[in-house]
C-alpha cells in the first residue's frame, strides 16, 4: 500500500474500478435466475501518523457482498414448495373432476338407460327384444364402469411415473448442491471472501429443489449447507449426498413409494412425512383423492351388482326356473364382480397364511337390498396376541384377542362394513391390505350366461296366489312378494289357507307367521291359525333373519266366509309376469348404498360433488398461495434484485470517482515532476 497523494489516488482508482466491475456484473445478470445484487464495500486504509495529526492513506475494497437475506429467501422457499404442491395436486385432481362430471362419459346416463331398459322388461317380460336391450344396456353400463376405472388406473400409472421422475430430479439437485458445498468451502478457505456467485447458484438449486419437495437447510461453520427433507431426513450433509429412490410399497407392490438408499437396502419412508413440492402434491393427491375416487367408483359398482343380483335371485326366468327349481340351471346373478382384494405385506413372516375377503351375500334387506360398503381400504394386523382391522380413511379399529379373524367378523356383524374375512391363524408381525371395492368397477360385467340367453333374466315372481274357485265371500289375496330366504318359507307349496271362525288356518306345520312385522306365530298343527285382519300383511318367514321379517308376504283383504280358501303356489308358465323386473327397476330410486341412505345415482353424484368441491378448494388455495409467493418474491427482490436505474446511477458515481482519482493522480505526478525538475 503506497502512501501520499499518488498512493491514495491509486487506491481510489482501484476502488472505483472494482465498483464499476461490480455494477457491470449486476447489469449483466439482471435476468439471471437466482442472482443476488452485489455491492463493493469500501473501507479506509490505516492513516499515517504525523506531527500534524493522522493523514489519510486512501481506501480499499474490504469485500464484495451480495444483498441477501436468509429470512426472505427461506420465506420464498416455503411459499414456493407449498405453491408447487398445490399446483401439482390441482393439475391431477382436475383430470378426475373433468372425467366424472362429463355428461357424455360420466356414469349417470348409463345408469338411467339401464334402468329404463329394466322398466321395459317389466312392461313386456315375454318379449325377447326387451330382454336383449336390457342385456345390451347392462353391458354398456359395465363398459362405462370399466372405462372410468381404466382411466383412474392410468392415473395411478402416471403418478408412479411422475414420482419416479421427480425422485430422479431430487437426487440430481442433491448431487449439485453437494458439489457446490465442496467448491464453496475450498473457495472461501483460499480467499477468506464469500464466493457470491457460487452461493447464488446453490441457493437457486435449493429453491428449485423446493419445487419438488419441501427442503430445510442449515449452515455449517465452513459455509456448507445441510439439506433435510421430510421429517428431518438428511439429503445433503456438507459434500456428502444421501440418495433416495422409488420402491414398490411393501403393503401394495403396485404402488411406488419413496425410500432411502442405505447400505442395508432401501428404507421405505412414510408418505405422510413427505410434504411440499410436486412430490408432496403427487403423494397427497394419490392418498386423498385418487384412492377415494377409485374406491367410491368401485363401491358404486359393487353395490349395484350385489343388490341387483340379490333382487334378481328372488325372481323367475322365462323358462320357469327359480330358487324353487330342482334344476341347477337357474342364473340368479345378472352381474358378475370380483371378490374383495387382499394383499399380503411383502415383509410378512414366512409361512404366513393367505387371507381372503368376501362380500356379505345376500346384502342386508329392509324393504329393499342395500350394502354397508364404504370408500376406504383396510389394514389387518396381528401381533400374535390380538388381531386388529383398521379402516384407513379414519383409522377406526376393530380388535380382538387371539390370532383368528373370526373375532373381527363377530364385530363386523354388529358394525357392518359390507365384507367378511377368512384366514388361518395369523402370525405375529403379519399385515394385510384389504381393498373391498377397488377392483369392482374394473371387472364388473353382465353374467355371461344371461348375456348369451336373455330369457334367463329373472323378470317374473316365483310364486302366485289365487282365491278358491268355490269361495263365497268377497275377500281377495294380493299377488304377494318374496324376500331373501323365501324357499324355506314356502317349502310345502302349494299351500291352501282356509278361513275359519275369524282365523286363517292350514299353514304348514312348523311355519312361522308374522302379522304386520310383529313377533311370529309358530304353527304347531294344521288347525293352528292366525287372527284375520283385513288388509294386514302376513309374512311366512324364510331362512334369513331380518327386520322387519321377510320370506313370502301377502295381504288378504275383504270379508271372507267360513271355508273360503286362498292358494299359494309356484308361478308356472308365467311368461307375462314382470313383477321381479319391476322390483329390479325400482332399485334405481331406492336407498341401496351407504347403509340404506343413498341410491346409486345419489352416491355417484356425491362423488362428483365432493371431487368438484375439493378441486375448487385446491384451486382457490393454489391461487392464494401463488399470491403469497409473489409477495415473498417481491420482498426479496426489493433487497436482492437488480434495479437498472440504480445501477446506471452507480456507473456514473463510480465513473466520476474514477475520474477524480485519476485527476488526483495526475496532479500528484505533476508535483513529482516539479520536484524532479528542482534537482536538475
Amino acid at each position: 500500500m503506497g502512501s501520499g497523494l499518488i498512493g491514495s489516488s491509486v487506491s481510489g482508482l482501484q476502488a472505483a474500478q472494482l465498483g464499476l466491475l461490480t455494477t457491470e456484473h449486476n447489469i449483466a445478470n439482471v435476468n439471471t435466475a437466482g442472482f443476488n445484487r452485489q455491492r463493493s464495500v469500501q473501507a479506509t486504509n490505516p492513516p499515517l501518523s504525523t506531527g500534524a495529526g493522522f493523514v489519510g492513506q486512501g481506501t480499499h475494497v474490504a469485500t464484495i457482498e451480495r444483498m441477501y437475506s436468509r429470512f426472505l429467501t427461506d420465506q420464498v422457499d416455503r411459499s414456493q414448495t407449498r405453491a408447487s404442491e398445490l399446483d401439482t395436486y390441482h393439475a391431477q385432481i382436475s383430470q378426475i373432476d373433468n372425467m366424472l362430471a362429463d355428461p357424455s362419459t360420466g356414469l349417470s346416463p348409463a345408469l338411467q338407460d339401464f334402468f329404463a331398459k329394466a322398466q321395459d322388461v317389466a312392461a313386456n317380460p315375454a318379449q325377447l327384444p326387451s330382454r336383449q336391450a336390457m342385456v345390451a344396456a347392462g353391458q354398456a353400463l359395465g363398459a362405462r364402469y370399466q372405462s372410468l376405472a381404466g382411466q383412474l388406473a392410468e392415473m395411478y400409472g402416471g403418478v408412479n411415473a411422475e414420482i419416479k421422475a421427480t425422485v430422479g430430479s431430487i437426487n440430481s439437485y442433491a448431487e449439485q448442491i453437494g458439489s457446490l458445498n465442496q467448491q464453496i468451502v475450498v473457495a472461501e478457505a483460499a480467499t477468506g471472501q464469500p464466493a457470491n456467485d457460487l452461493l447464488d447458484t446453490r441457493d437457486r438449486l435449493v429453491a428449485e429443489l423446493n419445487t419438488l419437495v419441501k427442503a430445510r437447510t442449515t449452515t455449517n461453520s465452513d459455509g456448507s449447507y445441510n439439506v433435510f427433507i421430510g421429517s428431518g431426513q438428511q439429503l445433503v450433509v456438507g459434500p456428502q449426498v444421501m440418495r433416495i429412490t422409488t420402491t414398490p410399497s411393501s403393503a401394495d407392490p403396485a404402488r411406488l413409494t419413496v425410500g432411502l438408499s442405505t447400505a442395508a437396502g432401501v428404507q421405505e419412508m412414510p408418505e405422510a412425512l413427505l410434504r411440499g413440492g410436486s412430490l408432496g402434491g403427487l403423494l397427497q393427491f394419490r392418498s386423498e383423492s385418487l384412492d377415494q375416487a377409485s374406491n367410491d367408483l368401485g363401491r358404486n359398482a359393487a353395490s349395484l351388482a350385489l343388490t341387483f343380483n340379490a333382487q334378481s335371485a328372488l325372481g323367475q326366468d322365462l323358462l320357469g326356473q327359480s330358487q324353487l327349481s330342482s334344476s341347477s340351471s337357474f342364473s340368479p346373478n345378472f352381474f358378475s364382480i370380483p371378490s374383495p382384494t387382499v394383499i399380503a405385506n411383502t415383509g410378512n413372516p414366512p409361512s404366513s397364511p393367505t387371507v381372503s375377503a368376501a362380500f356379505v351375500t345376500p346384502p342386508p334387506f329392509n324393504g329393499n337390498f342395500y350394502t354397508d360398503l364404504v370408500n376406504s381400504d383396510y389394514r389387518l394386523d396381528s401381533d400374535g396376541s390380538s388381531v386388529t382391522l383398521t379402516r384407513l380413511s379414519d383409522n377406526k379399529q376393530w380388535s380382538g384377542p387371539g390370532a383368528d379373524v373370526a373375532v373381527i367378523n363377530v364385530q363386523l356383524a354388529s358394525d357392518p362394513q359390507g365384507f367378511t374375512l377368512a384366514a388361518g391363524p395369523l402370525l405375529a408381525g403379519s399385515s394385510y391390505l384389504v381393498q373391498p371395492t377397488r377392483a369392482a368397477a374394473t371387472d364388473i360385467a353382465v353374467n355371461p350366461a344371461v348375456a348369451a340367453d336373455p330369457s334367463l333374466i329373472a323378470a317374473a315372481g316365483p310364486i302366485r296366489t289365487s282365491t278358491g274357485t268355490a269361495n263365497t265371500g268377497g275377500a281377495t289375496i294380493s299377488a304377494g312378494s318374496v324376500g331373501p330366504g323365501y324357499p324355506a318359507a314356502v317349502g310345502g307349496i302349494p299351500i291352501s289357507l282356509v278361513y275359519q271362525a275369524g282365523e286363517l288356518r292350514n299353514f304348514p306345520v312348523g311355519a312361522r307367521v308374522s302379522i304386520d312385522g310383529g313377533a311370529p306365530v309358530v304353527i304347531g298343527a294344521p288347525t293352528d291359525g292366525v287372527a284375520y285382519t283385513s288388509g294386514a300383511t302376513l309374512t311366512l318367514l324364510g331362512s334369513v333373519a331380518s327386520s322387519p321379517p321377510t320370506g313370502f308376504s301377502f295381504v288378504v283383504s275383504g270379508l271372507p266366509n267360513n271355508g273360503d280358501s286362498f292358494v299359494i303356489a309356484r308361478n308356472a308358465g308365467a311368461t307375462a309376469d314382470g313383477r321381479n323386473a319391476l322390483a329390479l327397476a325400482q332399485l334405481q330410486t331406492q336407498a341401496t348404498m351407504s347403509g340404506q341412505t343413498d341410491s346409486y345415482q345419489q352416491a355417484y353424484a356425491q362423488l362428483v360433488s365432493e371431487t368438484g368441491s375439493r378441486t375448487r378448494q385446491i384451486q382457490v388455495s393454489a391461487e392464494a398461495q401463488t399470491a403469497l409467493l409473489e409477495q415473498a418474491q417481491a420482498s426479496r427482490e426489493s433487497l436482492s434484485g437488480v434495479n437498472l436505474d440504480e445501477e446506471a446511477a452507480n456507473l456514473i458515481r463510480y465513473q466520476q470517482a474514477y475520474q477524480a482519482s485519476a485527476r488526483a493522480l495526475q496532479i500528484g505526478a505533476s508535483l513529482f515532476d516539479t520536484i524532479l525538475a528542482l534537482g536538475q
